[in-house]
């Protein structure tokens, strides 16, 4: 594992991974509830509190939405904040998951994506962080463990800049990610707070000290949510800079908005998000050696949606196959591939979806070659299915 200053290699978990990035970061309030799967997150962090190793105020909160609402006043004061959450929490929070986005309050969450209920499943999906898209946060996924911390260090960087200013859920998925133990590189303490230095905050809205209790005009709300979208549009520039940065000082890079894999030349590509990437790359590696020419889009930024870099890269190919883990209910197909065709219209590119990953179910490798095999035939002008449904297809 390449990195440019001195680390230290460690064997851990996703959620681990997450906090030993909240050790790292210099918080000042933690506000936290367990709930499957990641209350060993919670664990972790009361433990190196305990052992004295995190300096920084616990509450344990009597459920998620107090969580997020104890964030929510020490962020306004100006403190650094964190909380963490999964599925039926993350419904609970809404009401204050809301009121920090739209406040524009630059605290950092994770969300450990997991499968809603009914019917009972405490498995892996992104149907729960896809039901708050539009709550004014910016969403990151991650892949693997390491992009779990990395992107926590990030996005504490990403929320406080003045030019920003809008909270950051990191995503992974549960079970594969939370549990998934793995090698990391623990960055040094000192070499952290070099690159996430303590500034101070700019105060928002037409009445200090924040949005959340104030009573606006029509005019004065339409300018705060035109505010909101525009710092949106500035923090896509922000986010590959700031991943440029990180690689110059950590010497890891995840490419910003997107990661590209084994593209330029491809006549078809793939678009994932999460943790089946990995596998989709060796499928990707495979297909190539039997002569098919694929490529991978990781899409790593959700909120602001990447479409100018997703334009750029997909404009010439020939067919596109992608692989949602969510359902857009009353869409036909999953959110990704509903964003991904608004980002693209007007290309005239056919898309083929591709739902599977609900409730734990595996995107194996034998699926993500159907998945290859389906969009290579679309390239060559065989009629599809708009939609095909993984795991009902693996019956």
């Amino acid at each position: 594992m390449e990195t440019n200053e001195k680390s230290e290699l460690m064997v851990c978990d996703g959620n681990m991974a997450c906090a030993q990035a909240v050790l790292l970061s210099d918080l000042d309030v933690i506000a936290i509830y367990p709930i499957t799967p990641q209350s060993t997150l919670v664990e972790d962090i009361c433990k190196f509190k305990a052992e004295g190793l995190l300096d920084a105020e616990i509450l344990e909160a009597e459920g998620e939405i107090s969580a997020m609402g104890a964030v929510m006043g020490a962020s306004a004061a100006g403190g650094r904040t964190f909380t963490s959450t999964s599925s039926m929490g993350l419904n609970f929070m809404f009401d204050t998951y809301q009121m920090v986005g739209l406040s524009r309050l630059p605290v950092v969450m994770v969300n450990a994506n997991r499968e809603l209920s009914p019917p009972a499943n405490v498995a892996a999906s992104q149907q729960d962080i896809m039901g708050v898209i539009e709550a004014g946060w910016i969403h990151i996924h991650a892949e693997n463990c390491q992009e779990i911390l990395d992107s926590i260090i990030m996005a504490y960087r990403l929320a406080e800049d003045p030019d920003v200013l809008i909270p950051v859920t990191i995503c992974y998925d549960g079970f594969y990610l939370s549990y998934l133990r793995e090698p990391i590189a623990v960055p040094s303490r000192e070499l952290v707070r070099e690159f996430l230095p303590r500034r101070p905050r700019t105060v928002l809205g037409f009445n200090p000290p924040t949005l959340s209790c104030i009573l606006a005009t029509d005019s004065e709300a339409a300018e705060l949510r035109y505010r909101h979208q525009a710092a949106f549009e500035r923090a896509k520039d922000k986010i590959e800079k700031i991943d440029d940065d990180f690689r110059l000082t950590f010497g890891r890079s995840y490419g910003g908005l997107i990661e590209e894999y084994r593209l330029e030349d491809a006549d078809i590509a793939l678009v994932t998000m999460g943790s089946h990437t990995g596998t989709a790359r060796v499928v990707v590696d495979k297909k190539r050696e039997q002569g098919i020419k694929v490529g991978l889009i990781k899409i790593r930024v959700f909120r602001p949606f990447p479409q100018e870099r997703l334009v750029e890269a997909l404009r010439n190919k020939k067919a596109i196959g992608v692989i949602d883990r969510s359902v857009a209910f009353g869409w036909r197909g999953g959110h990704l591939y509903r964003e991904l065709r608004t980002a693209l219209y007007g290309l005239n590119i056919p898309i083929a979806d591709f739902i599977g990953g609900l409730a734990g179910h595996d995107i194996s490798i034998p699926l993500i070659e159907k998945v290859v095999d389906i969009t290579h035939g679309v390239s060559k002008g065989m009629p599809f299915d708009e939609v095909t449904w993984l795991a009902m297809e693996e019956q």
